[in-house]
């Protein structure tokens, strides 16, 4: 070891203090050596800032891994917002709710629903074509005394109260549901997604309803064609042909909720899904997380009703012998919807004046859509 060292003091590599110091030849090479060292360790560093991120986003969920997740969020949410809008903060308005809902409930407390602002108020409006279809439709006009007409404005409520027995005025600070609100627009979203927290505090209630919107015009009782398994069933702009299909696609103007754990959790949860998917409003979203695991979780027990009974414009019943009820809807713009209104209910009646052997042997269809 000593001769080690001896030979290392000859040759230079170790001074007299004993600190190390390099020369020409080998202590040159050894410096190079360990620069490139230091210069790989350098592009490693560089390769691990680039690739760790890299790793971490490709692991990381993907947009659609993120809707499976939404059940902790929303769970979350609701835990901190409880207070905000859940059954156990009730306020005056909701005691009044309740008193008006009990008032019209059926023996099985449930209710028929719709909304109703001043732009469709006005006399000769949507609203007197959409009661008018209950006087002229087969023997569904007690359905009436079942109906709760909820007002978004003053001017509608004032009018709902001329001519209907239940009427509730929906108060939302700070928004003006009173004009014609466009698809789309953001007050029409805001108006929509009033409507989802709305009939959630209603199930919260302990009340089943039919949510029907005022262009939808009843000829039949729709109950005879509900599913008895069902939580929660909704009228579509396209049938599949199959209830269950989960590629059906609904609309949100025609509903028949059954109150119980189960909904309450859905209409929480579709509410809170506005925030995960800005911009869009309760169809759309509804069109996306009716595949999320979070609703079979639940147990929720959906079902898309057929437009044979439950048709539309977009899709409409082409049998007047099965019609249940026809939606205006694929039409933008009020006078066009209040045209062809006025038009199908000309076609139903029509269809009433004919004896039973006509209606089996002379098929009767729709004039409409034609504004629309």
């Amino acid at each position: 070891m000593q001769d080690d060292v001896s030979l290392m003091k000859k040759s230079g590599r170790i001074s007299r203090k004993g600190s190390s110091h390099f020369s020409k030849g080998e202590g040159g090479d050894t410096m190079c050596f360990f620069l490139r060292v230091r210069e790989s360790l350098v592009v490693l560093l560089c390769v691990a800032i680039v690739a760790v991120p890299c790793v971490v986003l490709y692991r990381s969920p993907r947009p659609m891994d993120l809707l499976s997740q939404s059940a902790v969020r929303w769970r979350i949410s609701y835990n901190f917002r409880r207070g905000e809008d859940g059954k156990d903060n009730l306020n005056r308005e909701d005691a009044n709710l309740e008193r008006i809902l009990r008032k019209a409930a059926m023996p099985d407390n449930t209710i028929i629903i719709t909304t109703l602002n001043r732009a469709w108020a006005t006399p000769n409006s949507m609203i007197d074509l959409f009661l008018e279809s209950f006087h002229v439709g087969e023997g569904i006009n007690s359905f009436l005394n079942h109906l709760v007409i909820v007002a978004l404005d003053q001017k509608a409520y004032d009018r709902c109260q001329y001519i209907h027995a239940h009427c509730f005025m929906l108060k939302t600070e700070g928004v003006d549901f009173s004009g014609e609100k466009f698809f789309m627009t953001d007050d029409y979203l805001k108006m929509m997604w009033r409507r989802i927290d709305f009939l959630r505090s209603i199930l919260e209630m302990g009340f089943n309803f039919v949510f029907t919107d005022a262009d939808i015009m009843w000829f039949r009782d729709p109950f005879l064609h509900f599913s008895r398994n069902a939580d929660f069933q909704i009228a579509c702009d396209h049938f599949t042909g199959n209830p269950a299909d989960l590629d059906n696609r609904p609309n949100g103007g025609f509903t028949y909720v059954n109150s119980n754990n189960r909904t309450i959790e859905f209409y929480k949860y579709w509410y809170m899904s506005r925030e995960l998917y800005p911009g869009n409003h309760d169809q759309d979203v509804l069109n996306i997380i009716k595949y999320d695991e979070v609703i079979t979780e639940m147990g929720l027990k959906m079902r898309f009703l057929d437009t044979a009974y439950f048709g539309g414009l977009c899709e409409p019943s082409k049998d007047l012998n099965k019609v249940c009820t026809m939606h205006v809807n694929c039409c933008y713009g009020l006078s066009n919807k209040l045209h062809d209104v006025r038009l199908m209910l000309e076609d139903w009646k029509h269809f009433q004046s004919m004896t039973e052997k006509d209606k089996r042997l002379q098929p009767v269809t729709w004039r409409v859509p034609l504004l629309c």
